[in-house]
């Protein structure tokens, strides 16, 4: 069975870059004869990988995806530009092989390995000394995290927090595909970024979840984590088949390393799809039955200043009734209540990068940001008491 659709093309311009990817636009080759694909297709190229075609080049792409009409955010993806090649790299340590045998795969040096400056500090590690991390299922919610922290601590008249990003493998392998890790960094919103499992191009690499946490607090020296796959989310419409499934694991990897396990609910208030209107059956399952560690699971509270539309008292009434079943005496987990105010709203809208969850803004779902804003509000507080 073929796996992977190619196409050759040739670079006729440069679209956005930002760190790590460059977008091109392509004409296709012989384009006239594939009804699935336009003449001219957005193309995208890790520039660490493939480097940077100019116009003119040709280049291989993989358009399998793109001629389905899935994910990767409408690109083909650029895997050679053959008649220019990037350099070597300079000789240097790193024997992590990321995206292992498949055609890209990439060496990293990684923060774990024998070569490392700090192998030594992480080779007996096992301790985060309660280090809130934060665990979500969907990329979506970072920058809300983020932005709930850094609310969180703005109100107690605090600095805002050393966050790093951990980024596993449930989604985009390179991290260069997420231009709100890209925009976060720029902004200063986030330390650092450790890719871990198969993803690459952090700041840091790790092989597992375990070392990248400890990265995170004993060489970036973390005041919180958060944990979540990157862009994009595989999911089949069943009860287990989906990638975020890997928050559950997240969370216990957390705990057993004596972390302060933190569990950012899925919530929509605008999904035209049942399972996924209030918490979503993802979290439901994810945290319910996957995670094992008790974790800390925050949960929007309406108040009288509670702004209109942002948390109406339907959606808090049904949340409340799906979240008992993560707590005591039926779950394993303690629900803390977080105050839905207006400047909780404010401090959303005032994100570096645009708020998107399922193709929805902040105005069109707000309660998908304000339930991960509170998980960051909470997070900071935590943090603030190690």
């Amino acid at each position: 069975m073929r796996v992977i659709t190619w196409r050759s093309g040739t670079v006729v311009s440069h679209g956005k870059s930002w760190t790590g990817a460059q977008e091109l636009r392509v004409d296709l080759h012989d384009a006239a004869h594939d009804p699935a694909l336009p003449d001219h297709v957005r193309a995208l190229a890790y520039t660490d990988v493939v480097g940077t075609p100019a116009v003119g080049d040709r280049v291989t792409l993989n358009v399998s995806a793109l001629a389905r009409g899935l994910g990767t955010g409408g690109y083909a993806l650029v895997v050679a530009s053959p008649d220019a090649l990037p350099p070597d790299p300079a000789p240097g340590p790193g024997h992590l092989v990321k995206a292992r045998y498949t055609p890209l795969q990439t060496l990293v040096l990684g923060a774990d390995e024998q070569e490392s400056d700090h192998h030594a500090l992480l080779a007996d590690a096992d301790d985060l000394a309660a280090l809130p991390v934060v665990v979500a299922d969907l990329h979506s919610a970072v920058p809300a995290v983020v932005a709930g922290a850094r609310h969180g601590a703005a109100l107690a008249g605090r600095p805002a927090p050393r966050v790093v990003y951990v980024m596993p493998d449930g989604g985009a392998l390179p991290v260069a595909f997420s231009r709100t890790v890209s925009a976060l960094r720029d902004a200063d919103w986030l330390t650092s970024c450790i890719t871990v499992g198969q993803a690459y191009g952090g700041d840091h690499e790790a092989v597992t979840v375990h070392t990248g946490l400890l990265t995170a607090h004993l060489v970036e020296h973390a005041d919180l984590v958060v944990l979540a796959q990157g862009p994009g989310n595989l999911g089949t419409g069943t009860r287990w088949g989906f990638s975020g499934v890997q928050a559950g694991e997240a969370l216990n990897a957390a705990g057993v390393l004596g972390g302060h396990p933190v569990a950012s609910l899925r919530v929509s208030g605008a999904d035209a799809r049942d399972r996924h209107r209030g918490i979503s059956h993802h979290s439901l399952t994810t945290y319910g039955r996957v995670a094992t560690s008790p974790a800390d699971v925050p949960v929007p509270a309406r108040t009288p200043q509670t702004p209109a539309g942002a948390w109406d008292a339907d959606l808090d009434a049904r949340v409340r009734d799906q979240a008992r079943a993560l707590a005591a005496p039926h779950g394993r987990h303690r629900l803390v209540d977080v105050p839905v105010e207006p400047a909780l709203l404010e401090a959303l809208a005032d994100c570096p990068v645009r708020l998107s969850t399922m193709g929805r803004g902040l105005h069109e779902d707000p309660a998908s940001f304000v339930a991960a804003a509170a998980a960051g509000v909470h997070a900071e507080q935590v943090a603030c008491r190690r």
